[in-house]
């Protein structure tokens, strides 16, 4: 589902997903890219707006989970952004809920992902797009919610076998972010062989107040072909996650946006 300011919501359909979206504006030509992740709880929590509002605003970026598309946030979404960008995981009994991608540019190309919990029989959804750059390269976003309730890792590994393989056909820099699930040993595992064989780094937080599950951390970012300028995370009541806030730079020898 596709939100964009002065026009109905328009249903992307799969098929529509092989050809490239038009090419727009790129992104905002500064020194950083401003990078928001957060599972944002479906809205059930007071403050979820507030948080938003002062620290999703100066983002480019901004990568949900769990976002129901109440009034509320759909109108944050087209009032500060270019494109809102949902696939639901599953429909509750007003409003879609999944992940979703707000972007200070237009897509030029989209891919909904979903899979679907083996013991819950509730699905989790994952969203790639493709922004431009002002250097003319393409920036590849992933916003994951990775499945929770499984036995073993062969369910949790196979939804990300779909990404790896846009990942590795993807010559320019990517953003792998969300909410992972990785609370047992085994999924951390597979977690980070899965960003080696895609050579994704991942970003480390110097005071690391990320939400645990059995004492592993749940979000991750993931990156290739840019640099760290700064991260920090949010610690917040407004979710049963806190926000994850990161600040990429070109890489030295790439040109600058």
């Amino acid at each position: 589902m596709r939100y964009v300011a002065g026009q109905p919501v328009e249903r992307v359909f799969p098929g529509a997903l092989n050809q490239p979206l038009p090419l727009g504006a790129a992104l905002p030509s500064s020194s950083v890219l401003r990078v928001m992740v957060w599972n944002i709880f479906k809205q059930q929590r007071a403050d979820w707006l507030s948080v938003l509002k002062n620290y999703g605003k100066d983002a480019q970026l901004v990568l949900l989970q769990e976002a129901q598309t109440t009034p509320e946030l759909v109108n944050f979404a087209t009032s500060n952004y270019l494109a809102a960008d949902q696939v639901p995981a599953f429909v509750l009994p007003q409003h879609p809920s999944g992940v979703m991608t707000l972007a200070a540019a237009h897509p030029v190309y989209c891919c909904p992902l979903r899979e679907r919990e083996p013991l819950l029989r509730l699905s989790k959804s994952a969203l790639i797009t493709v922004y431009p750059l002002y250097s003319d390269q393409l920036l590849m976003v992933v916003n994951i919610h990775a499945v929770n309730f499984s036995l073993g890792v062969d369910v949790y590994s196979k939804q990300l076998g779909p990404i790896g393989e846009q990942i590795a056909s993807h010559k320019g820099p990517v953003i792998m972010a969300g909410d992972f699930n990785a609370w047992s040993r085994k999924r951390i595992n597979a977690l980070y062989q899965f960003a080696g064989d895609m050579c994704l780094h991942e970003v480390n937080f110097p005071h690391d107040h990320r939400s645990k599950a059995f004492g592993r951390p749940l979000d991750f970012i993931f990156y290739r072909n840019l640099g760290v300028a700064q991260a920090s995370v949010l610690v917040t009541k407004a979710s049963d996650h806190n926000p994850l806030l990161v600040e990429f730079h070109p890489e030295a020898d790439k040109p600058v946006w």
